[in-house]
């Protein structure tokens, strides 16, 4: 009868452990995303014309002949949109990249641990967004490094340039060595809570009928192109003979209307 009792409350035991187990995993399932890689591409041109810096003339939409010495530019904080409509945010902390014409290695950018999907198109900004720009150093680095980013800070005026072009023009004043430049930035705000000027733009290219197809093993690169001309030639006509320097002043948000305008779509390419 003892041997009756005991097993039958150990083959109890066992059962209620077993639902125990079950309900545990019910309640905290291990979810296993598969992830992998997309790749986006930046092809800096002028107008119809590749981008070669110091060497190539071009004429913008005032008729002024030009040559471009430096072509930089910041993209931040992107979003990919899904084929059920929802985005993918790409964490902030790897979201930062500075395209310079000089650097070919920087105008391909890599997005990692990407959930595995077919994305229809994407959104990033043009610039540092006012977060970024006032958090403490510690959390900038890499591109956001005010002293290894090719000069795309503002010691001054504490901030970041989002976007710089330089070049040389006989319409360019003497007294610059007929030089014109475009250093612009302002985030709207400061370190005192003042509102300044802000010149984040947000960017949103949908990829049309193509998909960028994220897959373990096959990583799309998304190819878009940059047209500096359109710096010039937008909704205000930039004339160099009449701007030749423009930094941290009203004029700039002109210049950033512009720029909104300067990155679009091409295509998809599957990289294996």
């Amino acid at each position: 009868m003892k041997t009756t009792i005991t097993a039958g409350l150990l083959s109890m035991l066992v059962i209620g452990l077993t639902v125990i187990a079950c309900e545990t995993s019910d309640e905290n399932p291990v979810i296993v995303t598969k992830s992998g890689q997309m790749r986006i591409a930046f092809d800096n041109v002028v107008g119809s014309s590749d981008l070669k810096l110091n060497s190539s003339t071009y004429q913008n939409a005032a008729g002024e002949s030009f040559t471009v010495t430096k072509f930089n530019y910041f993209v931040s904080n992107i979003r990919l949109r899904k084929d059920d409509g929802t985005d993918y945010v790409v964490p902030q902390d790897s979201s930062y990249f500075l395209v310079q014409e000089a650097s070919p290695t920087s105008q391909t950018i890599s997005l990692n641990n990407i959930p595995i999907g077919k994305y229809t198109g994407l959104t990033f900004t043009i610039g540092v967004d006012s977060l970024r720009s006032l958090a403490d150093i510690s959390k900038r680095t890499g591109v956001l490094d005010p002293g290894l980013n090719d000069g795309m800070y503002w010691d001054w005026n504490s901030g970041y340039i989002f976007m710089k072009l330089e070049g040389i023009s006989t319409l360019a004043p003497a007294t610059q060595n007929n030089t014109f430049f475009y250093h612009v930035g302002g985030f709207g705000g400061g370190y005192d809570g003042k509102k300044t000027i802000n010149n984040l733009r947000t960017v949103t290219l949908p990829f049309g009928n193509d998909v960028a197809s994220v897959q373990t093993g096959v990583t799309p690169i998304v190819r878009l192109t940059t047209d500096a001309l359109r710096v010039f030639n937008g909704s205000t006509q930039l004339s160099i003979a009449q701007h030749s320097s423009v930094m941290f002043e009203t004029y700039s948000t002109n210049i950033a209307n512009n720029y909104a305008q300067m990155i679009s779509y091409k295509g998809i390419q599957a990289n294996l």
